[in-house]
């Protein structure tokens, strides 16, 4: 059999993308491998949310060369949607495919014969209704799989260049969702993740998020439904209210905020200010005890001063986030704050970025302490040191020692200490388990 190796970079939704390349190219024969062993075929699907994430999808694909030389190189994606020319400057890449084409890159593998220049498959204009795709995700793990339900967008940030390479918004259509989601039940997953550039804004035959959710609950044999990244404008109250009393839907959300600071976000063209996102997500955890939060912020964009920044720690500082993904901010050309002056300078975004991954990391920390003596269920999927790690409903990481194989179970477990940031627990009294 040919093998075929993938690699993702950037978001869950290219996870989820990646995960359907995957099990187009295992349809048509290949023997799908880990990226880095010998392949005949290496598929890099690409980001390019940051200057950062160019450079390393750069890297991926020269690093795929030097560990197979021969193997026929497909880049796709984002990066590949925006960054043609560079792309094929690296000597012994074959094939480029933007965005509307990526998920048939068994299509125009030519045989994997190697090609003296790159194969470009690209389309300037992308569609711009509602779509469906052809086969489901295929994942190494049968726990968590993410489930793609919506694309591109319609908000033109003054950093954001995700609508140029995705297009603007659209979303799947609903029976094309189930009839994946019952596919990767099938399959053995028994949490499925949604994923898309801005899931609240779908919209399709009448249905919205929501609905698609209910609908969702119905599947036999799915244990929970997640939510990823959702923005602050289209998540609603009557969504909150649902998670609250569902069965499935877990206790989570992730709310980019990406600046404390007012005339930061109007510079950035959010379509939030501070006080009303900050009331929404105070409220959320009265309602949700449980809940976890977490959240996106940009350090060091421009005419982000000391004052600025400190409005932003102290946002942070004072909602009920237990993480924060923090990002420092990078010129991207053909974007507004491109010329937007005065620029933070590098020492400084680096300090800032560090000093806020430190505040979120004490968060994490005191977030999990307060969770300590009490029970939860725990999604397992892998081991990692002599424990095996999986997720809680509202996404704390949980290490458990066991001579069982715990992978894919859901199990009652007692959340009894942190040790060097690692959250222990033992089972609960009513579920047996050997424990190592």
């Amino acid at each position: 059999m040919p093998k075929a190796s993938l690699h993702t970079l950037g978001c869950r939704l290219n996870q989820a993308e990646t995960a359907i390349i995957a099990n187009s190219l295992a349809a048509r024969g290949f023997d799908i491998v880990e990226f880095g062993e010998p392949a005949d075929v290496t598929v890099i699907n690409t980001c390019t949310v940051t200057e950062q994430a160019d450079s390393k999808c750069r890297q991926a694909v020269r690093a795929a060369l030097r560990v197979n030389p021969t193997t026929f190189v497909a880049v796709v994606g984002c990066y590949a949607q925006n960054g043609i020319d560079a792309i094929s400057a690296i000597r012994g890449v074959d094939l480029i495919i933007g965005n509307e084409h990526k998920l048939r890159v068994g299509d125009f593998l030519n045989g994997l014969n190697k090609n003296a220049s790159p194969q470009i498959i690209h389309s300037p204009k992308l569609p711009e209704k509602e779509f469906t795709i052809d086969t489901s995700g295929l994942y190494t793990f049968n726990t968590r799989a993410n489930l793609k339900i919506q694309d591109g967008g319609n908000a033109f940030g003054s950093v954001c260049i995700i609508p140029t390479v995705r297009g603007r918004a659209r979303s799947r259509n609903f029976n094309d969702i189930i009839r994946e989601a019952e596919a990767l039940v099938t399959a053995g997953h028994r949490e499925l993740v949604l994923t898309g550039v801005n899931i609240g804004t779908y919209k399709n035959d009448g249905k919205n998020l929501l609905k698609v959710i209910e609908r969702l609950e119905q599947i036999e044999g799915l244990s929970r439904i997640r939510i990823s990244s959702i923005e602050p404008t289209t998540i609603g109250a009557e969504l909150v209210r649902y998670m609250a009393s569902s069965a499935k839907l877990c206790h989570y959300l992730h709310v980019p905020l990406q600046s404390g600071d007012d005339k930061i976000l109007s510079s950035m063209s959010r379509k939030h200010t501070i006080k009303p996102f900050a009331k929404f997500i105070e409220w959320s955890a009265k309602l949700i005890p449980d809940i976890g939060l977490g959240t996106d912020i940009m350090v060091g964009y421009p005419t982000e001063g000391e004052a600025e920044f400190q409005n932003t720690r102290d946002v942070l500082t004072d909602l009920p986030f237990f993480y924060f993904h923090v990002f420092t901010y990078s010129d991207r050309p053909g974007t507004p704050s491109w010329d937007l002056k005065p620029k933070v300078p590098y020492q400084v975004k680096k300090a800032r970025t560090r000093n806020l991954i430190e505040l979120s990391e004490r968060k994490r920390r005191a977030f999990y302490a307060t969770h300590l003596g009490t029970t939860a269920d725990v999604l397992f999927e892998t081991q990692d040191d002599g424990y095996w790690t999986g997720y809680t409903e509202n996404y704390m990481r949980v290490h458990l020692k066991s001579e069982q194989n715990l992978q894919n179970q859901i199990c009652s477990v007692e959340l009894t200490s942190l040790e060097n940031d690692r959250l222990i627990a033992v089972p609960t009294k009513d579920v047996t388990l050997s424990v190592a």
